[in-house]
């Protein structure tokens, strides 16, 4: 069975660029202080049994979508980007219809969490430009805390024909074992069609030491309860995932979760959706 990891990054921190890491130099992510790129990620998805892999951008700079576009022509297992436009710009097709011209190029995504302004992603100018997307029909990550997660019912309203995906649940408290300031607007989201989510993301929002896959199993619950296997995908966050568990931990902690789930609905987290929601060749 062919799968897809759906989201994981690279980075080199060994060679000068225009980007900012200045995240990764934080104490708490000592671990992940260093370069990773396809030759590090290769081994990890082998072992598992991962058969293709979509990088999702971590720079808000046109330069990382060029660096991994190349790094994906060197790598037929990346088989697609999910990278970055300005979408407050008055040139945002015009960057957008320059990236489609690469055909790994599948999606965009903006780090919405760590904008000042908690309501960006629902600012006119913004959604100006999530209406670009839309146009072109190229698919948009929602990078959200939970409080952000208010806002992804108003921007599917807004762009019903964009396909949109929240990444890592919208970052619940599982470390808390929370729900109650996720779940009802995270039912809101499901309720609007053009919403997937990425099993993606949880190990980090768990205890790092000592998390089980019973601290995850609540909220992939309430995932297939929401959005269905047809709705969901698998993505890994290497590396940044590091930081809880080594690559196989994660992956096979995702495994015991779906367990009880026939091979059909554990084909369409692992393969189908993702292969439909960014169109992968």
């Amino acid at each position: 069975m062919p799968i897809i990891d759906a989201h994981h990054h690279f980075w080199q921190l060994s060679k000068p660029a225009p980007f900012d890491y200045a995240w990764l130099a934080k104490p708490e992510h000592a671990a992940i202080h260093r370069d990773f790129l396809p030759e590090d990620l290769k081994p990890k998805i082998d072992a598992v049994g991962v058969t293709h892999t979509v990088f999702v951008q971590t720079q808000h700079h046109p330069e990382e979508n060029r660096w991994v576009l190349r790094l994906a022509d060197e790598n037929p297992w990346i088989v697609g980007v999910v990278g970055w436009v300005d979408l407050q710009s008055p040139a945002v097709t015009e960057q957008i219809l320059d990236c489609k011209r690469h055909p790994k190029f599948v999606g965009v995504r903006h780090i919405t969490q760590d904008e000042p302004d908690d309501s960006f992603i629902v600012r006119p100018e913004v959604l100006r430009g999530l209406k670009a997307l839309e146009k072109q029909q190229v698919p948009f990550d929602l990078l959200f805390f939970v409080k952000h997660l208010k806002h992804a019912a108003t921007v599917a309203r807004a762009v019903p024909e964009l396909p949109l995906v929240i990444d890592h649940l919208a970052k619940p408290k599982i470390k808390l074992q929370s729900f109650d300031d996720w779940l009802p607007q995270f039912r809101a989201a499901a309720k609007c069609e053009n919403i997937v989510c990425k099993l993606s993301g949880m190990v980090t929002e768990a205890d790092w030491k000592s998390w089980r896959p019973a601290d995850l199993q609540p909220y992939v619950d309430h995932a297939l309860e929401q959005f269905g296997p047809e709705r969901l995908m698998f993505g890994s966050d290497w590396p940044v995932s590091e930081l809880a568990g080594s690559y196989e931990r994660v992956f096979r902690a995702l495994e015991e979760c779906l367990s009880k789930l026939s091979a059909d609905e554990r084909d369409a987290i692992y393969y189908r959706t993702a292969k439909r929601f960014y169109g992968l060749k």
